[in-house]
């Protein structure tokens, strides 16, 4: 049976250190005073919002992740993640359109190059840079990114590497 609640907390707290992330670009929108600010402001608390909603209610769950909860995670992260990390382009009007901007986003966060955009130099300091942490956080692998970080809250890193890195099985790694 699916552990809806983990799952639900997991995303919580993911969805928390993509807020950080937002707020690492707003930083770079305030030192260059660019007029996006307001953009990553509203999507760093839009974000931060949907974090809380769905870590608190949900904070007492016993953090018993298994294989199948891992994998929803992995599959669901992307799709959140770029649901909310496409908002900055949106409000700022860099790429106005929904589709594009989640394009844009979703292509960032999976890596696999592909853009919208035609003059990426126009784009501001601070869009650039979400644009390229996308990319990095991508590379990096969002869920291995955070295996280091989850264990601290409560959430099992051994199931989420399990779904996010194919080969031999993470128990005989150990």
């Amino acid at each position: 049976m699916i552990k809806w609640k983990i799952i639900i907390n997991t995303m919580g707290k993911l969805l928390f250190f993509e807020t950080i992330f937002l707020v690492l670009s707003l930083l770079i929108a305030f030192s260059y005073r660019e007029s996006d600010a307001n953009s990553f402001l509203w999507a760093a608390l839009i974000t931060a919002f949907v974090s809380s909603l769905c870590y608190f209610p949900t904070r007492n769950v016993k953090k018993d992740v298994g294989k199948r909860e891992g994998y929803i995670v992995v599959s669901l992260v992307w799709i959140v993640f770029s649901l909310f990390g496409c908002l900055p382009y949106i409000f700022s009007g860099a790429i106005p359109s929904f589709t594009d901007a989640f394009f844009e986003t979703m292509s960032g966060f999976t890596t696999t190059g592909s853009s919208i955009l035609n003059n990426i130099e126009e784009l501001h300091h601070a869009t650039l840079f979400w644009r390229s942490l996308t990319q990095w956080l991508g590379g990096m692998g969002i869920i291995v990114l955070f295996l280091a970080i989850l264990p601290k809250f409560g959430v099992g890193g051994r199931e989420l590497f399990a779904a996010e890195v194919p080969g031999p099985n993470p128990d005989k790694l150990t």
